[in-house]
């Protein structure tokens, strides 16, 4: 057994390329060879977000406070609350993010695929498609 201690892993802002607004992701595992999970906690501040991105393998969000939103490309913005689990089958495309009035905070768990990819970035979200 293995304990990572509270602290132990410096908190990280979110890149610029990547977020718009203010994000600070908080690395909490990478699950050792041969398993490939890999979690973090990542705090949107008010207004901000991802940009559109997919996974390979999927992705799972739990929120754990505030108030954001997320949206799969072609559906519907969707409001996500603490203890809501969401689910990003592997290859959709998608954002997530904070309101533009409250913070959100979410446990993001994923899976690097056979190659060691996570995450495939694409263009950011635009105000318009925020709903700024």
């Amino acid at each position: 057994m293995e304990i990572q201690r509270n602290g132990s892993q410096p908190s990280g802002r979110g890149p610029a390329e990547y977020f718009t607004g203010t994000v600070r992701i908080d690395p909490l595992f990478r699950a050792p060879d041969p398993a490939r999970a890999t979690g973090a906690s990542v705090t949107f501040e008010p207004g901000a977000r991802s940009a559109w991105h997919t996974h390979p393998l999927g992705q799972t969000l739990i929120v754990t406070a505030g108030c954001g939103w997320t949206q799969c490309w072609g559906g519907p913005v969707e409001e996500t609350r603490p203890g809501d689990v969401i689910s990003c089958p592997p290859g959709v495309k998608h954002w997530h993010g904070a309101t533009p009035t409250t913070a959100m905070t979410h446990i993001a768990i994923q899976e690097r695929d056979a190659n060691g990819k996570i995450v495939e970035w694409m263009e950011k979200v635009s105000d318009e498609q925020y709903r700024l």
